[in-house]
């Protein structure tokens, strides 16, 4: 007997359902974002409609390279991470704090507290959906406007059956399947011979509620074990591999490896892996006037731990050497990470390997580090 609390069994949707939750997602006030083709990539963005999402599009990934292919079906969600992450609708790369303008009697300052978009974020890949459980443990202290973002945002998971090149959530335990827990719905697609069908998980109770108005049928055994098998076989295809056997302690005890100076002659301090990845959160704070002084604002804005000015002290920068910035990046996110939120920082998405100009890929500075601390 199903309790008052169980969550309906998986059903199947086709293309009229995604059409459909869509519809149903902007009939409730959602802004609805999702992947869609633009400037020879997919990117997320406002969709006005479920046509927008790249139906026939598949990427090809490799170190410092991303190109667009097509595919031999019509899958809308056939594709790998693009460049963007969910994080830019949660933690926006730019944010006016306050403003103040002077009054007869001098400053009236004014907070920014615009109401919070509804988001409904559609297609979050496992890799995506585990982001942003890192970042609510970082960012969603309550009362802030993450927390404020965050807490009405429906979340639409889409099972990965396909892995890029560049991709290794399986290592990270982050994928390619998601928990039961963390979204609302959890789609399965399914664009082979039976037909372009999705099958639904449900994650939540608001997830089942516009479930029921969509048209939607029983799941069949068939397509159960069709669709749970994808997502086994994409487990077995990952481009990437990280051993993760006692990486925070080898990260703690490379502090001096040479690896280290060979990376920094390579990188070029971009910054280009934090601003890509899903789990970096560094921001800095600027004030500025206007040119009459009348007018001042604060705003918040995406910083990177690559940036000279972001260790800035009185006297220089604490971290002077690109050596000493990619070593504090890497270390951190698959080190330190653990001691303050309890996780890695990595979620094995490959973003920071596609993205690097210079091509350097963190799952081979790993194995260097490795192979350098075992024949020492």
């Amino acid at each position: 007997m199903p309790t008052a609390t169980a969550l309906p069994a998986p059903r199947l949707i086709d293309l009229d359902g995604l059409d459909a939750l869509y519809q149903a997602l902007v009939a409730d006030g959602y802004r609805v974002i999702g992947p869609a083709v633009q400037d020879g990539a997919i990117v997320l963005r406002d969709l006005s409609s479920a046509a927008e999402l790249p139906f026939g599009w598949g990427v090809r990934l490799e170190p410092g390279g991303y190109r667009l292919r097509r595919r031999d079906d019509h899958a809308a969600f056939g594709h790998s991470a693009g460049p963007q992450s969910w994080k830019r609708f949660l933690h926006p790369p730019r944010e006016r704090l306050w403003s103040a303008t002077r009054t007869a009697g001098g400053f009236e300052v004014t907070e920014d507290q615009a109401e919070p978009p509804r988001y409904a974020f559609l297609g979050v890949r496992p890799c995506d959906l585990r982001a942003i459980e890192i970042q609510d443990r970082v960012l969603g202290q309550p009362g802030s406007r993450y927390a404020e973002r965050r807490a009405d945002a429906f979340v639409i998971a889409v099972n990965c059956t396909e892995p890029g090149e560049t991709c290794f959530c399986v290592s990270m335990g982050t994928g390619p399947g998601a928990d039961q827990d963390g979204f609302d719905l959890a789609l399965t697609e399914m664009a082979g011979d039976g037909g372009h069908r999705f099958l639904v998980d449900v994650g939540s109770a608001r997830g089942a509620a516009v479930l029921e108005r969509m048209p939607s049928r029983d799941a069949a055994e068939a397509d159960i074990r069709t669709a749970r098998s994808a997502v086994e076989a994409a487990a077995g295809r990952m481009g990437r591999q990280m051993d993760t056997g006692d990486l925070r302690e080898l990260m703690a005890d490379s502090h001096d490896a040479a690896r280290w100076d060979d990376v920094a002659a390579r990188c070029l301090t971009c910054g280009n892996c934090t601003m890509t990845c899903p789990t970096c959160f560094c921001t800095s704070v600027e004030d500025s006037t206007d040119l009459t002084g009348e007018h001042a604002e604060r705003w918040e804005r995406w910083d990177s731990c690559f940036d000279l000015d972001f260790s800035y002290l009185h006297g220089g920068s604490v971290r002077t050497s690109p050596k000493s910035r990619y070593r504090q990046w890497l270390t951190h996110k698959l080190g330190t990470w653990h001691d303050q939120f309890g996780s890695s920082g990595c979620v094995g998405c490959g973003r920071c390997i596609v993205w690097c100009p210079a091509g350097i890929d963190l799952t081979e500075e790993v194995k260097a580090l490795r192979a350098e601390q075992e024949e020492s």
